[in-house]
């Protein structure tokens, strides 16, 4: 999906939600538009943009078309708990995976990575970075790929990388493995999905 501006439209909705605009600059420049705003120059949000500005940082955070993120919250608004469905959702993505392992170095990397045929799943190529992956699943760097330049700080990256407890990585062989389901804690991140939930259930 093409995003576009990234600085802009994480300035829009006053979120990090970039991998590009994860830095102390970034954070600095954002810290004086709040100040700006409380100075008088913010208008106050009806709860309906609060709902879409939320519904937009979740989307834009996960690099997905507005198609692709109904589709997955009208499967779990069919569930008893729609927040935490959608989330294991998100996160069991084949290129939130390949991200939060250290086998990317961004989502948008991720699915360049998994569309072009670099990673296995089970030991078996894949090319839909959408594929959702379940718990006993491994992923891994298909050994054609490794000399790929893209994967040149691979193994460092995931050494280094903060793993999600359900997630166990093994960097010399250049995989990881789902062991669990993600738990959503809404103060790990820069959404919330409980609002953007209720954006749909107008």
């Amino acid at each position: 999906m093409r995003i576009g501006p990234k600085y802009k439209i994480a300035r829009r909705l006053g979120a990090p939600i970039f991998e590009k605009t994860q830095t102390p600059k970034y954070a600095l420049s954002l810290a004086r538009k709040e100040r700006s705003d409380v100075r008088g120059r913010h208008k106050s949000r009806s709860e309906f943009g609060r709902e879409l500005l939320e519904k937009q940082k979740a989307r834009f955070s996960y690099g997905l078309s507005e198609k692709q993120f109904r589709n997955y919250v009208d499967k779990a608004l069919r569930s008893p708990d729609p927040v935490q469905k959608l989330f294991v959702t998100l996160e069991s993505r084949l290129d939130n995976v390949l991200y939060r392992a250290g086998l990317a170095k961004s989502r948008a990397q991720a699915r360049q990575v998994a569309s072009h045929g670099h990673m296995l799943i089970n030991n078996a190529r894949v090319t839909v970075p959408s594929i959702l992956l379940s718990k006993g699943d491994m992923v891994s760097l298909r050994a054609g790929s490794v000399d790929s330049p893209l994967f040149g700080e691979v193994v460092e990256r995931m050494k280094t990388n903060t793993v999600p407890a359900w997630l166990k990585v093994d960097p010399t062989a250049r995989s990881a493995t789902v062991e669990g389901q993600s738990v959503y804690v809404a103060q790990e991140h820069v959404f919330d999905l409980g609002v953007v939930i209720e954006f749909y259930n107008r």
